[in-house]
């Protein structure tokens, strides 16, 4: 079944084609848009996967703006947003084969962004290491049976997150004192205390208050962990509440990016790059630098008291396969790095999951949205890959668009969407790599 919308661009007229893809083994059906120059050319034997592991891709103007160029670009939706990652990493899979199926591709190239970094970076380690990379013993939970998947040709990320099981790491709220309750505050440990440096405009919290914070928020977390380990070993001892999972309730939690806590408000904090990188501005030229971030401070409001906008509203096995992920006693984060994270406890963290890839890589980072320097943590974990780029583009937010509140002048940052494709455009056609 498919459905054809005609659009027309500077660069090649395009279609989009509606398509249900069956999932072997399901009636679970993958619903998606696949995006097309209207007539073939060289760059549409390679075709693009663009998926997120929760929301819904269909549209993403990732899939539009590479088809602009002349890719084939799939914005696909997972089956089931309350899947564990193990089902959504088949997901994937099944959208690899029907691009694969189509006449004239000729290689399969996966884009992560945001959480979306996390299923693919998932999916390429399985799929080049088998189902065995997810099953080590320093796993908190094991990867169930995938069967053979075949690897993607080549990995983009694009201002990917820092994995699914950190950013539910750092939406934890330490000042939670009752794990049944979310109106149960710490007052010495509450984010948006003004005894504490609380500023709505922006805060500039203590270094003491920071350390605090950060050491409980990985406290917590490794005990949220723990309880979800207990209830797993009772469910599979058939001491379990049901026989095959659990409810997992986790008060302000949720990694809803407004949830994110600290570094939003205290924007000194995840602020720049360790080392120098590409950055790419308005006017088509590029400096290699530090990289800043321009974003201004986020989030003034707690929703801990709030269940729908603020709880984790999970299951046992899913919580430990796709929103956690164990930290040590270091656990912290400064201006330009974050340590303390146990990257290899979990397969829904993109630096643990990259470090088993060596497919062709490139990571970009978005200075204008508070995740960019998951960028470099990302890059810095690639051992086994050779064929590596990284950059970052001035001013661009989250999604891709200009940070317009952050601008010195209007226009300042210029066409960041064009910008960022123009360069992923380059690194997709440089001849030899896919072409």
């Amino acid at each position: 079944m498919n459905r054809e919308s005609i659009l027309t661009d500077q660069y090649y007229p395009i279609k989009s084609s509606y398509y249900r893809i069956e999932k072997k083994g399901t009636w679970k059906g993958i619903q998606s848009l696949l995006f097309e120059p209207i007539e073939s050319c060289e760059k549409s034997q390679i075709a693009i996967i663009v998926m997120h592991s929760d929301g819904d891709h269909l549209a993403p103007n990732a899939a539009s703006e590479l088809a602009k160029r002349g890719y084939r670009a799939l914005g696909a939706a997972v089956s089931d947003h309350d899947d564990p990652l193990d089902e959504k990493l088949l997901d994937v899979n099944a959208a690899s084969d029907f691009l694969r199926k189509i006449p004239g591709v000729r290689k399969v190239i996966t884009l992560g962004h945001s959480g979306g970094a996390t299923l693919m970076s998932a999916y390429q380690n399985v799929a080049e290491n088998g189902v065995q990379a997810f099953q080590g013993p320093e796993k908190l939970i094991k990867c169930s049976e995938l069967g053979d998947l075949p690897p993607a040709d080549g990995v983009m990320l694009l201002d990917s997150n820092y994995g699914n099981g950190v950013m539910t790491l750092l939406s934890l709220d330490p000042a939670v004192t009752d794990e049944k309750c979310g109106r149960k505050i710490d007052p010495e440990l509450d984010l948006f205390n003004p005894a504490n440096g609380f500023n709505p405009k922006g805060s500039t919290y203590s270094e003491e208050f920071i350390r605090k914070y950060q050491k409980a928020q990985g406290e917590r977390n490794n005990r949220l962990i723990d309880s979800a380990l207990d209830r797993l070993h009772a469910i599979e001892s058939g001491q379990g509440r049901y026989a095959d999972d659990e409810p997992f309730l986790v008060p302000g939690g949720a990694q809803n990016s407004f949830n994110n806590k600290l570094f939003p408000q205290d924007i000194r904090l995840l602020s720049r790059t360790r080392k120098t990188w590409p950055l790419l501005h308005a006017d088509g030229s590029m400096t290699n630098q530090i990289i800043p971030c321009v974003r201004k401070a986020k989030n003034d409001k707690s929703f801990t008291d709030f269940y729908r906008m603020g709880a984790i509203k999970s299951t046992i096995r899913t919580f430990l396969n796709s929103s956690a992920v164990r930290t040590t006693e270091k656990f912290g984060y400064n201006e330009d790095s974050l340590y303390g994270v146990d990257w290899l406890s979990s397969y829904s963290c993109t630096p643990g999951n990259m470090i088993g890839v060596s497919a062709p890589l490139l990571v970009m980072g978005m200075t204008g949205g508070y995740e960019f320097l998951a960028a470099e943590i990302i890059h810095e974990n690639t051992p086994k890959v050779t064929d590596k780029t990284i950059a970052f583009v001035e001013g661009a937010t989250h999604i891709f668009d200009p940070a317009k509140d952050c601008e010195a002048f209007p226009g300042q940052f210029g066409d960041t969407i064009k910008t960022m494709f123009d360069f992923v455009d380059g690194w997709l056609s440089l001849p030899g790599r896919f072409m």
